[in-house]
């Protein structure tokens, strides 16, 4: 079996689902990256920036905006770890203004991703991927990017089976 990294951002606080906004406490991103984690045995890694992202979701959603617009690259808390025993790299983030937030950004681009297989997988409210499987090809031209996932943040903990037959339809052997 190839050694699987597993790579996400999540926010916590207040979320939007399917037309209110509730707080929660675990980012439907985690839960995700959790259930793939129980599924393949993978390492799991969290991206999660210096300067944290707002609770508040019309903040939240103001400063993702702002740093779309400028193309920001907001910094890590801590280094990407050396990925040379890993085969396969799931990424998992929510969509934000079309792709995913900045901070994967960052991430992507501080370290050597040539040779590795990466799945994507985003939760969403009604945006799929957007454009974001399209920005991991340019960033990271080396790597094989497979086609992403995207699943509904309000249905995330009932995600397994979807889950599990998109690692399948990538090549993951169980």
């Amino acid at each position: 079996m190839s050694k699987t990294f597993i790579a996400y951002f999540s926010h916590t606080g207040e979320n939007y689902f399917g037309g209110s906004i509730r707080n929660i406490d675990k980012g439907n991103t985690e839960i995700v990256a959790e259930i793939a984690q129980k599924i393949t045995g993978g390492d799991l890694f969290e991206i999660k920036t210096v300067t944290q992202y707002p609770v508040n979701y019309k903040e939240c959603c103001d400063v993702a905006a702002a740093e779309g617009k400028s193309n920001a690259r907001p910094q890590l808390q801590r280094s990407v770890p050396n990925l040379d025993a890993y085969d396969t790299v799931i990424l998992g983030y929510p969509c934000w203004w079309g792709t995913m937030p900045q901070a994967v950004f960052t991430f992507l681009e501080s370290a050597d991703f040539s040779g590795k297989k990466i799945l994507p997988f985003c939760t969403h409210e009604g945006s799929g991927m957007g454009r974001s499987e399209s920005d991991i090809k340019r960033l990271v031209p080396k790597a094989s990017v497979k086609k992403g996932l995207a699943i509904v943040g309000s249905a995330c903990k009932e995600s397994e089976s979807e889950l599990k037959n998109w690692l399948k339809a990538n090549g993951y052997i169980f």
